[in-house]
């Protein structure tokens, strides 16, 4: 079924605010699902929305945090989050470290005792909005076997990175040290399809097609050892560095009963103007996507493209004729809309 964007946005916002959280904190954690689900990444949009109601009621992630932000250096950033929910976390830990970047060029931002932030890519926008390239990491429950293992050490572990594109859309890299999202895999469990050879590996360590063998096994990482080698890589930087959890002491969704996730997330703020006046970068940046673009094309392809490109088309396609959402995603949501005397549609 196609959804507008407002009404998933109002409904978001509604359901947040009803699981405790502050109408601006609600309009910013709202803004990230819908975000993801314009740009395509479904598996981190409104389908998890139930989860994250949840986790509020439950008591599992404090809907109203106290950010504590620590200046410790000139150029690094350590802030608590709280237990808060990891976009709220986020975006206001970015906004104060912003103000610090203008002022000395580079920031380093650390973050411990938060929650599953969303897609990374969301906070490189938001650095990209005031000229400034970003970088982002996040640790997550452990979803990866180290390289030759079977059972899962790592998260999927992404690493996003945004450069600024003038008056077009960023530049926007954005990937896990997995090969697939999990997320993707519960969505084809819940649609009861086959998952591609390569994704995961059951208990035993075997290849499977089965979400719910690979749910109950581990995810692989992107290009074998490398993706291990990156998934380690993060794991130090946003969970060891930060004084976060790391490893599978990154509690899940459904396994912090005991104690909180502890998420950790690290992001480095780049202002471009330190380094040069920003209408030359925008001119030397539109410079290097022309040349990639008239490179001749390999046999079949019909365009080359750049990275975020196709995320916003997508969104730009999805912001004029809505939103598709799976039957079991609507179903889940009308059944939360229900319970709490929510209009949904």
């Amino acid at each position: 079924m196609i959804l507008k964007q407002d009404l998933l946005r109002n409904f978001s916002e509604k359901i947040f605010i009803k699981a405790g959280l502050l109408k601006d904190d609600a309009k910013i954690y709202a803004d990230a699902l819908i975000q993801a689900n314009l740009e395509g990444i479904d598996s981190h949009g409104v389908s998890k929305l139930p989860i994250y109601f949840k986790r509020f009621v439950e008591g599992r992630v404090n809907a109203k945090p106290s950010i504590k932000i620590d200046h410790t250096a000139p150029g690094t950033i350590i802030a608590d989050g709280d237990n808060g929910p990891g976009p709220i976390v986020s975006k206001r830990t970015i906004d104060a470290s912003l103000d610090i970047m203008k002022e000395i060029g580079i920031v380093g931002v650390g973050v411990n005792n938060s929650n599953h932030f969303g897609a990374a890519s969301y906070y490189c926008k938001q650095a990209c909005n005031q000229q400034a390239i970003c970088i982002a990491f996040t640790n997550a429950p452990a979803n990866i076997a180290p390289w030759g293992g079977k059972e899962p050490y790592f998260g999927t572990n992404p690493i996003a990175f945004g450069f600024p594109n003038g008056s077009e859309p960023p530049i926007i890299i954005d990937m896990s040290s997995s090969i697939v999202a999990k997320a993707k895999i519960r969505i084809a469990e819940e649609k009861k399809e086959a998952i591609p050879v390569g994704w995961a590996v059951d208990q035993n360590g075997n290849q499977t097609t089965d979400p719910m063998e690979a749910l109950k096994g581990t995810i692989l990482p992107i290009a074998g050892p490398k993706g291990y080698a990156l998934a380690l890589s993060v794991e130090i930087i946003s969970g060891l560095l930060t004084g976060a959890a790391f490893g599978n002491h990154v509690q899940g969704f459904n396994d912090n009963n005991a104690g909180i996730a502890n998420v950790g997330h690290f992001f480095i703020l780049i202002d471009i103007n330190k380094f040069m006046d920003i209408s030359v970068y925008e001119q030397l940046i539109q410079q290097m996507i022309t040349e990639i673009k008239e490179i001749p094309k390999a046999s079949g392809v019909d365009e080359i493209l750049i990275p975020g490109e196709r995320r916003a088309s997508k969104a730009k396609l999805r912001s004029e004729k809505g939103i598709p959402v799976p039957v079991a995603t609507i179903n889940k949501l009308n059944e939360l809309a229900k319970q709490e005397q929510v209009r949904f549609m």
